[in-house]
């Protein structure tokens, strides 16, 4: 029994008209898949295939949260998902996916594994940049961070990023944070232009 047989959805033996699965997610799932930047997770994939006419429309909607190292100072890191997905599965001579909404798959298979398509919905769901919201940062990694952090002499915006370090140190984010005085600037230009 291989490590994703559970996500194996018949298709030959299915009757027109519509079915729904439902898988739990967990921090094994995203081992198993040899995915180390999820540490945990606790998702639910909901899976809606509708059949008519040999055409099988795949909809899933994953929900939960999944936890991941934060860029920044290396804590966990829990991040929400809510993500979407629809695909299109009918059968064909060969494997072939010319495109992210069909699949065609051969008439020897009698199911399809829908373990990858859950995986890759979900690691699109997570933002490229995991970090913690200003000042919720460990504050020890913070400060180890601003005191070995490297800075050229030559650069413009090594003061701007030392302010930033030393407001996530502080831990005294406000609304009413200071903003770079470049793009004040900018935001001068389109008033301007109004008038």
């Amino acid at each position: 029994m291989g490590k994703f047989s559970e996500y194996k959805v018949p298709l030959k033996s299915m009757p027109a008209g519509v079915k729904e699965y439902d898988f739990r997610l967990d921090k094994r799932f995203f081992e198993n898949m040899e995915c180390s930047d999820v540490r945990g997770a606790d998702l639910d994939a909901a899976l809606t295939v509708n059949h008519r006419n040999g055409v099988y429309e795949l909809d899933f909607h994953l929900t939960g949260e999944v936890t991941v190292a934060c860029d920044r100072c290396l804590d966990d890191l829990q991040l929400p998902v809510d993500a979407a997905y629809h695909i299109v599965v009918k059968y064909g001579d060969e494997f072939k996916q010319d495109s992210d909404e069909l699949l065609e798959i051969p008439e020897s298979d009698d199911s399809v594994n829908v373990a990858y398509m859950i995986y890759d919905t979900a690691m699109l769901a997570i933002p490229i940049k995991h970090v913690h919201p200003l000042g919720k940062c460990n504050r020890a990694m913070s400060a180890l961070l601003k005191k070995h952090r490297a800075t050229r002499p030559d650069d413009p915006d090594a003061e701007l990023e030392e302010e930033l370090l030393d407001e996530i140190e502080d831990d005294s984010a406000s609304d009413n944070a200071p903003t770079d005085p470049r793009w004040d600037a900018l935001k001068g230009f389109n008033s301007a232009d109004n008038e």
